[in-house]
């Protein structure tokens, strides 16, 4: 929608939701992961050729490497179409929990459309999964800007991890660039982001994201807390 103002069409401001832990609760991706150990138990024996690495896990830098090898080691063997209709199903299966759902973000997020704000989601969930869970709650016409897998010897990887930082990124690549007018977040990851909006949502935010929010930003924030 084009914003039509003293007779000048204007480009609609960018509304920002971050998308697991606001959106949704838990780790969408972590569940699907978590679902194709418990169905084939195998897949957890592999974890344990990760174990000489798991001193990574101690630098943000080497959580990053690591996500991307319990990506490459827990889908060992699954084929892009076949990792798609597995998200596919598991979200379906998903969006059945009761509660899964934020209720208030979700009335948050339609406001904004109505308000004809551009709406989108910046989530590290790999961006198939996260769209077929909008899917079910009927916002599969929002903007998602998501993680994405690609294919690769023995199955699939992480080629984009959209966390942090790359947020930014895949943002601008998206034609989405700063000064955001609003961004809603539950995360610390996701300060390079907090920081280049004009007016920062905290969603239900733990004492630790307060404190280091309120030390960068200073106090025009806002904290909202849904259920």
């Amino acid at each position: 929608m084009i914003v039509v103002q003293q007779g000048k069409a204007q480009e609609p401001r960018a509304v920002l939701f971050d998308f697991d832990g606001v959106l949704v609760r838990g780790d969408s991706f972590r569940l699907f992961l978590r679902m194709r150990v418990r169905h084939q138990p195998w897949r957890a024996m592999l974890l344990l050729i990760l174990l000489p690495a798991a001193p990574l896990a101690l630098y943000r830098a080497g959580r990053l490497v690591l996500s991307r090898w319990f990506v490459r080691v827990l889908l060992l063997g699954t084929s892009m179409p076949r990792y798609q209709a597995l998200a596919e199903s598991h979200a379906r299966v998903l969006a059945t929990r009761r509660g899964l759902f934020v209720r208030d973000a979700v009335s948050a997020l339609r406001r904004h459309l109505l308000r004809g704000d551009r709406v989108v989601v910046v989530t590290g969930c790999e961006e198939h999964l996260a769209r077929a869970l909008l899917q079910a709650v009927r916002l599969d016409g929002v903007e998602l800007v998501g993680s994405r897998l690609g294919a690769a010897r023995f199955g699939v990887a992480l080629v984009v991890h959209n966390v942090g930082q790359e947020k930014t990124g895949q943002l601008s690549a998206w034609g989405v660039e700063p000064p955001y007018a609003c961004v809603y977040s539950d995360s610390a990851a996701d300060i390079p982001v907090l920081l280049l909006a004009e007016r920062a949502v905290l969603v239900n935010p733990n004492p630790d994201l307060r404190e280091r929010l309120r030390s960068l930003l200073g106090e025009p924030y806002a904290e909202v807390e849904w259920a």
